[in-house]
């Protein structure tokens, strides 16, 4: 992705053309996390397995975070409005099949195709912003309320989908989504003016895309599997294997790649590296918390989707105060402590929440969890967002930076197949050894937390040892502060 060139001349709309893009990344977002707390509804009305429920998840993730580099791409040689465009429509059009989804494996196909829509959608989305400011105040203003608003998607979601699904049924979590992008593309075309990059190697990597994509979505699949049955069934081995292979074949298209997705000189960077590392890990813990705390919380504690919405507010709030507080901390300490507090707090939230059984309060056990983790994960965004980039050249940024997002969406669906199929087999092993249903759950939510905290404990080891140290200039961390 190449570097973006200010406009010359302001847009007397700008304000506007933001407040409707950002509405559509709003949307995004929410789709991230409003489905975790119909996920007990889904499973009742559908008939998932325990094992299966989880693709409700990683289905999005995986073809958002497979796909995003290539959305990118397509936005600059294709024009930055049409693919928009694209992309809000196909999220539309899997919005209403995933509503209106017979059974399980049309939701997962529907899911799949939302996040195929996202990949074209939110780089482009992004594109247009930073071709509509110019360099400077403006474009900092716009960035961070287009952060905000993204991150006020994401708190949103639990609590929309709780009252969606009380109200209205699990199906509402996606129709909601279609007056949203109906109105967002009523207004496109008299507001968002077309714009291309001029200064890119033409042609698309459509091979790597897929290569990538294909070789994660097997690793998924094979983790997965060893839960029903183990690590050493012929399926399983077979979906390792195929993983590797195709991951292979993808660092090799890249490496020959005329207009690779991911150049390989970016692996050069220290920070890039290692950044990555961490975020991966931070998306794994942060999404593997989500779904096993929706479900604890409905199907141990007994709260419905809404109450189940609201508990998680207080995670959300922590975070917005963390995002905050890091932002000037790092100016003042620099990447790498701020990134270790970062990966010491969100442990200590986890193991925190680990500990909450079926009987206590909400307020004595599971609170205190939420608080700590949601405050310390902007820790370790808003450091790796600033390290990641910061000895990239500048004609890399773009590459970098969705190189990271990747990361994230990746490792999170890595990290939630690898911890709610050992949580799954945690309860199977629980419930065949007499223990009560309830029981079980709860074993199993503490052993999946458990591992969640140890991947924060490794980034803490990321972060003291791999991760440079950096202290970002002001246009870097509002930057950071935005993305993260």
């Amino acid at each position: 992705m190449p570097s973006i060139a200010a406009p010359t001349t302001l847009d007397p709309r700008r304000w506007r053309i933001l407040a409707l893009v950002a509405l559509a990344q709003f949307m995004v977002v929410l789709d991230v996390t409003i489905v975790n707390v119909a996920l007990p509804d889904i499973q009742r009305h559908l008939g998932f397995s325990a094992d299966g429920l989880q693709w409700v998840v990683n289905a999005y993730l995986l073809l958002f975070g497979g796909f995003l580099l290539l959305g990118g791409r397509a936005a600059d040689l294709l024009g930055r409005r049409r693919v928009f465009l694209v992309g809000l429509g196909l999220f539309t059009v899997a919005s209403l099949a995933a509503g209106l989804a017979p059974s399980s494996g049309a939701l997962v196909a529907a899911r799949a195709v939302q996040g195929l829509g996202a990949a074209l959608l939110s780089p482009a989305a992004l594109a247009i912003v930073t071709v509509t400011f110019p360099h400077g105040r403006e474009r900092n203003t716009a960035m961070g309320i287009w952060g905000a608003l993204a991150g006020l998607g994401g708190t949103l979601g639990v609590i929309a989908g709780g009252v969606l699904v009380d109200a209205l049924g699990w199906e509402w979590i996606f129709f909601v989504n279609i007056p949203i992008a109906l109105a967002v593309a009523a207004f496109v075309p008299g507001t968002v003016r077309e714009s291309r990059a001029t200064d890119v190697p033409r042609g698309f990597d459509l091979a790597g895309s897929l290569l990538g994509t294909g070789g994660v979505l097997a690793l998924v699949y094979g983790v997965i599997r060893t839960g029903p049955l183990g690590w050493s069934a012929p399926e399983v081995l077979l979906s390792f294997t195929a993983g590797i292979a195709l991951l292979a074949g993808f660092v090799l298209v890249e490496r020959r790649a005329t207009a690779p997705l991911v150049p390989m000189r970016l692996f050069a960077s220290r920070g890039l590296r290692s950044s990555s590392l961490g975020l991966a890990l931070n998306g794994s813990a942060f999404l593997a918390m989500f779904f096993l705390c929706a479900l604890y919380l409905q199907n141990v504690r007994g709260d419905d989707a809404l109450q189940a919405g609201l508990h998680f507010l207080p995670m959300g709030v922590a975070a917005v105060a963390g995002a905050v507080i890091a932002s000037r901390l790092v100016a003042t300490i620099g990447t790498r402590p701020v990134f270790a507090i970062g990966g010491i707090l969100s442990a200590i939230g986890l193991y925190l929440l680990s500990l909450a059984g079926a009987g206590g309060t909400y307020a004595a056990e599971v609170l205190p969890g939420f608080v700590v983790f949601g405050f310390g994960m902007p820790f370790v965004g808003v450091a790796n967002q600033i390290v990641a980039v910061a000895d990239v050249e500048h004609h890399d940024a773009g590459a970098a930076s969705g190189l990271i997002s990747a990361a994230f969406q990746i490792g999170g669906a890595l990290g939630l197949a690898a911890i709610s199929t050992l949580a799954n087999t945690r309860v199977e092993n629980a419930v065949a050894g007499g223990a009560s249903q309830t029981d079980a759950l709860t074993q199993g939510f503490e052993a999946g937390l458990l591992v969640a905290a140890a991947l924060c404990a490794v980034n803490v080891l990321v972060a003291l040892f791999a991760s440079p140290p950096l202290k970002p200039t002001e246009e870097q961390l509002l930057e950071a502060v935005a993305a993260a």
